[in-house]
């Protein structure tokens, strides 16, 4: 197998397709829910474009101080402060899958018909690596279980949902369906609404450390699907028409992910560092090829999410990580909340090119 070889071209905002028509301001206000974060925490960044970060903390100060009042104002601060560069490379050709926060029916205790819990993180687990790697690193043991010796692989899924987190108190919620619990851990955070009419927000709190298996690729692999046939509502219509089918099949999947709830409600949901995501403007990615942070405009001609005839062509802000997102131009888009973002999230499987907006050198004013 080749290596793997990545370049950072430069190219002018003329050769962005669509660059003019894009909705700058909201992708200005994506990009302040990343400087907020970049600011307050350095070092938060990662990725091969490392050696641009204190550039790009430079550039969100500038930011979050900037009057950036219209579109114009909004679009002339990043052709101000930016550089696009085409993201060259050998490998894959580029692919862009989406993502959503589901929004659930779920029991403080379980009670027919919620019995399928989601838990809180053991006081057990520890890193091997920094969650913004996670997605990078995703071979390998991610999480572990701390022990008197050492640390150890954590239980799988199937070894978790057979017990091995029994009698700890761990529960944190339950739902009523297992399914949606099994995709409630692959969106990474959810919005439950209880039977009083109250509703909560739940977060990632970290994983078991095992790598992802996309069951999709398992049903596809077995000839049960062809690529094009596998969507969301495809795959979970598969698994619930014979629970313990479907549930062999999500076991196949080792890895798990543990959820805290969030003190406030309106703070979510949150990507990579607890940055608020931003509807349609948000992207998960490999952070050994992008620091967190960093603008990125993607052109997907095939891509129409939002119907009639415009194709995808947006300046997003890469805000997130996931354990399926590996490559230069391996990308998930964040689609928002509810049904109608999944069924947008699930139909999405397009090829895509990625132009990072890096940050120009030499600015002083």
């Amino acid at each position: 197998m080749a290596r793997l070889e990545v370049e950072f071209a430069p190219v002018t905002f003329a050769e962005l397709p669509g660059w003019e028509a894009d909705d700058h301001v909201a992708a200005f206000r994506a990009f302040l829910r990343s400087a907020r974060i970049l600011v307050h925490a350095p070092g938060t960044a990662s990725g091969q474009t490392k050696t641009a970060d204190a550039l790009l903390i430079d550039v969100a100060k500038r930011a979050l101080s900037a009057d950036v009042a219209d579109a114009a104002a909004a679009r002339a601060f990043f052709e101000a402060h930016f550089v696009p560069h085409r993201v060259v490379h050998n490998g894959a050709e580029g692919l862009l899958t989406g993502y959503y926060e589901p929004v659930l029916a779920g029991s403080r205790q379980p009670k027919s018909p919620f019995c399928n819990p989601v838990y809180r993180r053991p006081a057990d687990l520890v890193n091997l690596v920094r969650e913004e790697e996670r997605g990078a690193l995703a071979g390998g043991l991610t999480h572990a279980r701390k022990t008197a010796t050492g640390v150890e692989p954590y239980a799988t899924r199937a070894e978790i949902e057979n017990g091995a987190l029994a009698g700890q108190g761990l529960e944190l919620i339950w739902l009523a369906d297992a399914v949606d619990t099994f995709f409630l851990h692959v969106q990474g955070s959810g919005r439950v609404r209880f039977p009083d009419g109250s509703t909560i927000r739940i977060t990632y709190d970290g994983k078991n450390g095992h790598p992802y298996t996309s069951i999709g690729r398992v049903l596809i692999d077995a000839g049960h699907f062809t690529p094009d046939e596998m969507t969301l509502d495809v795959l979970k219509t598969w698994l619930s028409a014979d629970p313990a089918r479907g549930r062999a099949i999500m076991q196949e999947n080792r890895s798990f992910v543990f959820f805290r709830e969030l003190e406030n409600e309106d703070d979510g949901p949150l990507g990579a560092f607890e940055i608020p995501l931003s509807e349609g403007r948000s992207l998960a990615v490999d952070t050994a090829f992008h620091a967190l942070g960093t603008p990125i405009y993607v052109s997907a001609p095939q891509l129409k999410p939002w119907g009639g005839q415009k194709p995808f062509a947006r300046l997003m802000i890469a805000q997130d990580v996931g354990s399926a997102i590996r490559g230069p131009e391996r990308g998930d888009l964040y689609f928002g909340s509810g049904d109608e973002a999944g069924r947008r999230a699930g139909a999405t499987k397009h090829a895509g090119r990625f132009f990072a907006l890096l940050p120009r050198t030499g600015i002083t004013s």
